[in-house]
């Protein structure tokens, strides 16, 4: 008698013990339903108290340094983003050819920076409505031979490195109509007018707008072709996938364009470009 009572107390002890392990884990799964599924980015960022833009400050009027801070199109287009947000924004600086690899990376909630929405870019990013129809500008030296794009055939042209301009003058899948001598990539399009400036190449393919803005500041030297080399349109680009984020983005751009308010923001830059 005195054995089976040790053994019914032992029996009982591992019961009590397989289902107070059964409580335990039933609590932990309860606790983790609790919780919810992981923040969306747009949560997080509310969380947080700020968002993060990545962009090149090279690129006048869209995005450029004025004194300690970056202005343009594209950033005045930022704030209203985090104002909908009730947060600060914040802004990385980066080479144009890293913005996609900042979102992929999870360094940025999302790139505004004159991006043309091409099919390749779209492998990698989703984007937003456009907000601005673009072209390709070509700059050349006064009296040069160069008239037309068609011109461009056979000449050595410099280009800001992973722009629509860098794509068409590269024409790695040969799907261009035209066929340059040769590619000069530059990080920054300032380089690029200087070695046209210099001689090195034959001509510059970069955006309108700042094209107008560098012939601006060297009008005895430079000029801008009436015929553009392509047209696009740019849009702001979010991470693969992040529906919240790209819905926040275009409720904000419906509402500039709605508003009147996206034009003035253009034509307010527009104006100090004296275009």
């Amino acid at each position: 008698m005195k054995k089976f009572s040790k053994l019914a107390a032992f029996l009982l002890a591992m019961a009590l013990t397989v289902s107070m392990a059964g409580c335990t884990q039933s609590g932990t799964t309860s606790g983790t339903a609790s919780t919810g599924a992981a923040a969306t980015s747009v949560e997080k960022i509310k969380a947080d108290g700020f968002i993060t833009m990545s962009t090149n400050a090279e690129f006048e009027p869209f995005e450029y340094k004025d004194a300690d801070n970056i202005v343009g199109i594209d950033i005045d287009i930022s704030n209203k983003i985090a104002e909908k947000l009730g947060v600060k924004l914040k802004i990385n600086d980066v080479a144009f050819d890293s913005l996609v690899a900042e979102l992929s990376t999870g360094k940025t909630n999302f790139v505004a920076a004159g991006m043309t929405a091409d099919e390749d870019r779209k492998k990698n990013v989703d984007f937003s409505d456009t907000y601005f129809d673009a072209s390709q500008s070509i700059i050349v030296l006064k009296g040069s031979p160069i008239k037309t794009r068609i011109d461009l055939n056979g000449k050595k042209v410099g280009v800001q490195q992973g722009t629509t301009g860098d794509s068409y003058c590269t024409n790695e899948k040969g799907t261009s109509d035209i066929k340059v001598a040769s590619t000069e990539r530059y990080n920054k399009g300032v380089d690029a007018i200087s070695d046209l400036l210099n001689g090195k190449i034959d001509a510059v393919v970069i955006d309108d707008f700042p094209a107008k803005k560098f012939v601006e500041k060297n009008p005895d030297k430079l000029v801008k072709l009436d015929e553009a080399l392509t047209v696009e349109k740019y849009a702001i680009a979010v991470p693969k996938g992040d529906k919240e984020m790209l819905k926040v983005v275009n409720e904000v751009l419906a509402d500039l364009k709605s508003s009147g308010e996206l034009d003035k923001i253009i034509d307010k830059y527009k104006a100090a470009l004296g275009a």
